[in-house]
């Protein structure tokens, strides 16, 4: 699954649980008529892959859905949901694609008019 938008925060790393536990989380918000804004938890050495992303930058997340039963003292279940990134990539925006050359005029693709059927076919198939 993947999420696409602007990075809204960029937090730090942070031990968390015993200490050995490394998490950072990213919030992108989607580029959509509700924008939303989704919580992405990166963990352990996947923390990494956001040291050279900013905040405001278009991005898309690759993404788990992960899900998890606890039980509390007194014997009722509850239902905990996580996201947890596993890549990230730079999105082109607008003002990247407007450097890319043109795209060909479209009667560099019209058919052609001028054939001969009387000519020797010389292609293979």
């Amino acid at each position: 699954m993947e999420v696409t938008g602007k990075i809204k925060m960029l937090g730090d790393a942070k031990n968390v649980g015993s200490g050995s536990f490394l998490k950072r989380e990213l919030v992108v918000t989607t580029e959509e008529q509700y924008p939303q804004h989704i919580l992405v938890e990166f963990v352990q050495d996947k923390c990494d892959l956001l040291n050279s992303f900013k905040v405001g930058e278009a991005v898309k997340v690759s993404i788990n859905l992960r899900g998890r039963e606890w039980v509390d003292p007194q014997g009722v279940t509850k239902y905990f949901n996580a996201i947890q990134g596993w890549r990230v990539e730079r999105v082109a925006t607008e003002a990247t694609s407007a450097q890319m050359p043109p795209m060909p005029a479209a009667e560099a693709f019209a058919p052609a008019t001028n054939l001969n059927e009387e000519e020797a076919d010389d292609l293979p198939f």
